[in-house]
């Protein structure tokens, strides 16, 4: 067989997804290989293909036992004999699973990365024909990665004791520049296939929430969507007793899990969240590292994580199926005191020198900042993450909170120019809580202890209030403008790009929230609803929910999770084709044979019956958009909720549109949204029309000395936008983009139908 066979057969897709081939062709070839792909993004293929096809065995050294017995269970059911060593075995059957290894009966070892040392499996290995060793989660061997593990260094000392090297494979999912460089180096990679494929998930919404009371969001937002699977991360283990307690209270199927349970308890929760008998998880974050469930279409977490690549992956764990999901943050300022208290308090390791674990501490409160800062910030918050991983974005995402938030820029130069002069007058003594109260005029006691009433500084912003004024100081500090000392006490400290505001150079302009758009909580369509209704009418969802019963039956009576069977994606491609024939069947994106074998004639007559073997069209649009859609990786743009449509204009009203000599975005969409049907027609804004713009090539945002600037390209200018300058409310001159008549003529042109 080859690849494209094996895919097919075995894992039911006719197609690689983006960067699968590239890896699995290099490790084909003999050449070490290195990939950084986003979860959900099918890295586990890019070796287990090559596994297959390689003339020997192929170790996978992974971090936890769960994720082990879920890669093994999934392999086992397409038809793919593998096998895991780890301490939930017994010595006997570690010596059998060895011993049939070495008898060629499995291709694929998992193994923890403490085995690796052990005498029994040494000998193995140094017998059998070790074709590859892939290192999964390899972060973990980066001192300066998020999650160090010292056990992964046993991998560096195994593969020194192999008389032959095998091909080295490396995979994981957050990794930032000098990560990725320490697992080149560490691991020995050699000139190695090295690909990045993104850590965009496009089909996930971020938001970040300020809610007064975070339980009564949760509560609220797991109401509003019944039907849909969920993890809510807490940072303490009372906080997730207490939350489990209020749903149990409510009736609400849920389970929990954090360290302070016992061992079989945990199990037990994991395996009611896995199968689908307690759909919502109240956890720390020692749960999910392990869980290759599906389809978790919400991730909420109840307090902000320590740094982004722990949200980034924790988040990350939500709609891994590649449909649409949602990942929002209730953030609070307690949540940067409490994982403080978390960093100073972390059990020290004493495979570190004096020297490295104060630099490990310094780089864990540089990562808090950066967390924090992603909390208020005003910009989008997909860029945020992307650039924090070394990946540029292209403007606005439109898919987080704050791109569906309408902002204005707001001049803060005088303000800025305060902060300025306060952290000049205490000379780099105090931190952002005692600036933010001192230029508040606040009188509490560490402030009159202070005597911050005696600085000129002394409520200088007593109008903004001391919050927004923390948010300013916050800001100037996320753009360059501020510098924190790197240890706990973070004093605020002045930079170059201080004395350019100080000395009128600069002007300092924020985005400031103009109207609020409704809570996802309360009225954005459910992830399901988004998920399901943009493809399958009311009679393709019937049958999408009789097909699930099936998967549910089958699945109780083999004692296996639900989408280890078939994916929801499957089914619903299932609701898609009709399948009424084996060869029909094989067709579906999925369904491999070793898989329709076990399962497909059932599914085949459930349809079959439900259809009475008649074709018809039980989804909307058309039959190659429905296919697209449901392709692995899809994310495009969902089908607007029931309801008032997306906007639009129809040719007679667009006849009647004001033309001006120059608009603005804003202004632009304020002329269009008057000519809509306001009864069944949604509104459009200034930030739909830029992205359209950025879209098509005509403009740009682009980071020059920490801010954010528009840029007219070439065939913009061509079209008729151009830059104006604007003057700000305190007299502020700064560029903006404008659109000319002909530009207008464009613009409107996007929305006729």
């Amino acid at each position: 067989m080859n690849k494209y066979e094996i895919l097919k057969r075995y894992f039911g897709y006719s197609q690689f997804r983006e960067g699968q081939e590239t890896l699995s062709d290099a490790i084909l070839s003999g050449r070490d290989a290195l990939g950084v792909m986003p979860t959900g993004a099918g890295k586990s293929l890019c070796y287990q293909i090559p596994a297959l096809l390689l003339p020997g065995i192929t170790i996978v050294i992974s971090p936890l036992i769960s994720l082990m017995k879920d890669q093994v269970q999934t392999l086992n059911q397409a038809g793919i004999h593998a096998a895991y060593i780890n301490s939930s075995l017994t010595e006997n059957q570690i010596a059998k699973a060895l011993k049939l290894a070495a008898r060629g009966t499995y291709k694929i070892i998992y193994a923890a990365p403490e085995r690796l040392e052990t005498y029994g499996f040494l000998e193995f290995a140094r017998q059998a024909e070790i074709s590859m060793l892939t290192v999964d989660e390899a972060h973990c061997i980066s001192q300066w990665g998020q999650d160090f593990r010292p056990s992964y260094l046993k991998i560096v000392q195994f593969l020194r004791q192999l008389e032959k090297r095998p091909i080295v494979s490396a995979f994981t999912a957050t990794a930032t520049e000098h990560v990725r460089e320490d697992i080149v180096c560490v691991l020995g990679l050699d000139q190695p296939e090295f690909l990045v494929t993104g850590f965009d998930r496009k089909n996930l919404y971020f938001a970040v929430e300020t809610p007064r009371q975070k339980d009564r969001f949760v509560l609220d937002y797991i109401k509003a969507h019944p039907e849909d699977s969920g993890i809510i991360y807490c940072s303490t283990r009372k906080n997730v007793d207490a939350l489990f307690e209020k749903m149990q209270d409510l009736s609400i199927p849920s389970a929990r899990y954090h360290a302070g349970m016992g061992q079989e308890d945990r199990r037990q929760s994991q395996e009611d969240f896995v199968y689908d008998r307690c759909p919502v998880m109240a956890a720390t974050n020692a749960f999910g590292m392990g869980i290759d469930k599906s389809n978790v279409r919400y991730v909420i977490h109840y307090n902000m994580p320590q740094s982004m690549e722990n949200y980034y992956q924790e988040a990350g764990r939500a709609g891994r199926d590649g449909e649409g999901a949602e990942c929002i943050l209730l953030y609070s300022p307690q949540d940067v005191i409490i994982n403080q208290f978390l960093i100073e308090n972390k059990e020290e390791n004493p495979e570190f020198t004096a020297d490295e674990l104060a630099a490990i501490r310094e780089r864990d409160q540089e990562r808090l900042r950066i967390m924090n800062y992603y909390c208020l910030t005003a910009k989008c918050l997909r860029a945020y993450i992307l650039n924090y991983f070394g990946e540029q974005s292209l403007g606005d995402c439109q898919n987080c909170g704050n791109c569906r938030k309408e902002y204005e820029e707001t001049d803060r130069t005088a303000e800025a120019m305060a902060i300025i002069s306060c952290v000049r007058e205490f000379r780099g003594r105090y931190g952002v809580n005692v600036t933010a109260g001192t230029l508040a005029g606040e009188n509490r006691a560490k402030l009159r202890e202070y005597g911050v009433a005696a600085y000129a500084s002394y409520g200088s912003l007593k109008d903004l209030g001391e919050q927004r004024v923390k948010g300013l100081i916050n800001q100037m500090l996320a753009e360059g403008y501020l510098a924190v000392t790197k240890d706990k006490y973070a004093l605020l400290r002045l930079t170059g790009k201080s004395e350019e505001i100080a000395q009128g150079n600069q002007a300092f302009m924020v985005r400031e929230v103009k109207e609020e758009f409704p809570q996802p909580a309360k009225s954005s369509a459910s992830s399901a609803s988004r998920r399901k209704s943009d493809i399958l009418n009311s009679k393709g969802l019937e049958l999408f929910d009789r097909l699930r019963g099936l998967r549910s039956e089958i699945a109780k009576r083999e004692g296996m999770p639900p989408y280890i069977i078939f994916s929801d994606k499957t089914l619903v491609d299932m609701c898609i084709r009709l399948p009424f024939r084996r060869e029909e069947m094989l067709e579906v994106n999925g369904v491999g044979e070793h898989k329709f074998e076990k399962y497909g004639e059932p599914f085949l007559e459930e349809i079959r019956t439900f259809t009475g073997e008649r074709k018809e069209k039980l989804f909307f649009g058309e039959q190659e958009e429905a296919e697209t859609r449901n392709q692995p990786g899809y994310s495009g743009r969902k089908r607007a909720k029931p309801g008032k449509s997306d906007f639009f204009l129809s040719r007679e009203q667009a006849e009647q549109f004001p033309y001006a000599e120059k608009y603005l975005a804003p202004e632009l969409a304020a002329r269009l949204n008057e000519l809509r049907d306001i009864d069944t027609v949604k509104k459009t804004s200034g930030a739909e029309i830029i992205r359209r713009s950025q879209e098509r090539g005509l403009s740009e945002e682009r980071l020059v000395d920490g801010m954010r600037r528009k840029f007219v390209t070439e065939k913009g200018e061509e079209a008729g936008l151009f830059l104006g300058t604007r003057i700000s409310q305190k007299g502020t001159e700064y560029e903006d983009i404008y659109y000319d008549e002909e530009a207008q003529k464009m613009v409107l042109e996007w929305f006729v139908q």
